[in-house]
């Protein structure tokens, strides 16, 4: 039975203890946690911290058990999405130290999941960038593999501003790139944090890959996709993707969750599924923010058993 929960990103000035307990309280069974190294945010939804991984002693886990046990939620995986790829090779390498950080506070908690992106550096060819992939996350992979825990790529294009143009800044952006990341590195520790409202901007599929990579979904990020036609229309494929496409709750744009929570029973994924909050729409206050997860499980208590 798929189990949902939520992405603690969207409740940024909120404790872990209080992130947990509105999860109890609203009906939510897990939270994906952000674990982003303490200090100021790169980017919207970067640098939230509910966890400090790099300072995370004995008395700490054992305070977060008790409190997953005493509120009955579980943590579904830990959260960190760098660029590891990055061309600044000080920057990429402090990206994977801190990865590396994350899968051993996984492997301490007793959690199996870690989720991230591959990274990419937006200005080579995908060609070039397999070339660092092939240095760089062997290695990751290996050290995940020895403490028992998975690693989800997100597969998010991360080409939203100027800044990421022309390549974007996570290789895995489509199942073209999947099939080979997983053709290079066979490990059953590296697959997918699946996002479908990523593809139905890219005009993809989103259900086929569900039945194909149904062995490497590890982790599910439930988000909204909503194409603006007449933006489209004015702008062509070619334009920044924010010209012509909005994230949305779910429910609020072009994803058909019953096809797609269809594949997920299809496939047997008895994972989780959290949602990712980045509708605009919802984020002028704690309140709102905290209504659009209500929202949003009301709206998916028709394809779950809650």
């Amino acid at each position: 039975m798929v189990k949902l929960g939520f992405v603690s990103a969207i409740l940024a000035d909120q404790t872990l203890e209080e992130v947990v307990s509105f999860a109890a309280e609203t009906g939510y069974s897990c939270v994906e946690i952000m674990c982003w190294p303490t200090g100021k945010a790169e980017r919207r939804y970067a640098g939230v911290t509910h966890i400090d991984v790099a300072n995370l002693s004995k008395k700490r886990i054992d305070e977060i058990r008790n409190l997953l046990d005493e509120q009955g939620v579980a943590i579904s995986g830990l959260g960190y999405y760098p660029n590891p790829l990055e061309a600044d090779k000080k920057n990429a390498d402090r990206y994977v130290a801190h990865i590396k950080k994350v899968i051993d506070a996984a492997g301490r908690l007793g959690l199996e999941n870690v989720n991230t992106f591959i990274g990419r550096d937006h200005r080579k060819s995908i060609e070039d960038n397999f070339k660092r992939f092939k240095k760089v996350w062997p290695p990751i992979v290996r050290y995940a593999e020895k403490r028992g825990v998975k690693i989800g790529i997100e597969n998010c294009p991360m080409f939203f501003s100027n800044d990421e143009w022309p390549g974007g800044k996570n290789l895995a952006s489509s199942p073209a790139i999947w099939r080979r990341m997983f053709d290079e590195i066979p490990s059953a520790n590296f697959g997918l944090n699946y996002d479908p409202s990523h593809l139905v901007w890219q005009f993809i599929d989103y259900i086929r890959p569900i039945y194909e990579f149904k062995d490497r979904i590890f982790h599910v990020h439930i988000k909204d996709a909503k194409v603006l036609d007449d933006k489209l229309d004015d702008v062509g494929i070619l334009a920044t993707p924010l010209c012509f496409h909005r994230p949305k709750l779910p429910g609020l744009g072009d994803v058909d969750w019953g096809r797609f929570f269809s594949g997920l029973t299809d496939i047997g994924y008895d994972g989780c599924a959290c949602v990712e909050v980045e509708d605009r729409s919802y984020e002028g206050s704690l309140e709102t923010r905290k209504k659009s997860l209500i929202q949003s499980r009301e709206y998916l208590k028709q394809f779950l058993a809650l």
